[in-house]
């Protein structure tokens, strides 16, 4: 257990404890802190103290850091809808509401929970015992294909094309409002709100580059039906991109309009095609992801 001690000093008084801890050790989420302040793990002239306590000159903080423990991923008989395996890759189509890989408030019910149970735990590693076989993720609400490794050879094969930007991948989604032009690209770095640390923006200044191509399928009254194709694969980047330019997606309580007049879980995003080189055989693999069946009623409906 790493120990954490320190006397506050003149001009760091009337601070709150919890945030003086999170500047502090930057390594630490400040709901974190919050959670060991509540423990009993941070301690002030030797007693307990809350989250809001502020600090006084010559006020002794002991911090007794727990030791990080990484909780074990257990296999999960969770039904998937394959769309291509073999021996060395697996592409499936994760459906809305499934989180890609475990973490703090849900370590079952995840798609690595469900790729454990179907490889029989035959999976890459170099990504850790939380996120075995897993190259890329997609959002919790965004449906559609994602690739899963069974081996580090094939993980550093899709590895390498991710970072060159080769692979091939569409999506279809809905946005608000009418886009005039038949197709478009949107280029704008992406990285923290520095407003919001939970989301992501348009941040020229700290971002990292990002290119989103966009093509029109279909214009309704008050939305449009695109497709997406992604030269670079940032956090969130077509629910950030389509909002730079107008255009939320519809569904985005985030970055889009929190209220519809749809009953919609979350954004209306699909990973429609996913395109790769084979790692082993080098063959051009092309797979694609039928609609889910809530995003072909909304088509009719609109």
């Amino acid at each position: 257990m790493e120990r954490f001690s320190y006397q506050i000093g003149v001009g760091e008084d009337e601070e709150r404890l919890d945030k003086w801890l999170s500047a502090a050790v930057p390594t630490l989420s400040r709901s974190y802190i919050q959670k060991c302040i509540k423990e009993g793990q941070v301690m002030v002239n030797e007693l307990p103290c809350k989250a809001n306590y502020r600090l006084r000159v010559d006020d002794e903080v002991l911090f007794q850091i727990p030791e990080a423990v990484e909780p074990s991923v257990e296999a999960e008989n969770i039904p998937l809808s394959v769309l291509y395996e073999d021996a060395d890759v697996l592409v499936v189509d994760k459906p809305k509401g499934m989180v890609v890989h475990p973490a703090p408030g849900h370590y079952s019910g995840t798609l690595v929970n469900a790729v454990l149970y179907h490889c029989k735990g035959q999976l890459s590693g170099i990504n850790g015992v939380l996120r075995p076989g897993i190259v890329h993720r997609i959002d919790r609400d965004t449906t559609g294909s994602l690739i899963v490794c069974k081996n580090d050879a094939a993980h550093r094969g899709i590895a390498e094309q991710l970072k060159a930007h080769s692979l091939n991948r569409s999506y279809r989604a809905i946005v608000h409002g009418v886009i005039e032009e038949n197709e478009g690209t949107v280029r704008a770095s992406i990285g923290r709100d520095e407003k919001d640390r939970k989301r992501m923006a348009v941040n020229e200044k700290n971002g990292k580059e990002a290119v989103t191509h966009y093509k029109v399928l279909e214009r309704f009254r008050d939305y449009t039906y695109i497709e997406c194709r992604l030269e670079t694969g940032r956090t969130h980047q077509i629910r950030v991109h389509m909002t730079s330019i107008g255009h939320p997606l519809l569904g985005d309580k985030i970055y889009g309009e929190r209220k519809t007049p749809f009953h919609l879980e979350g954004q209306t995003l699909h990973a429609y095609c996913l395109g790769f080189m084979h790692p082993a055989s080098g063959e051009y693999i092309e797979v694609k992801a039928p609609l889910p069946t809530y995003f072909l009623h909304l088509l009719e409906v609109l």
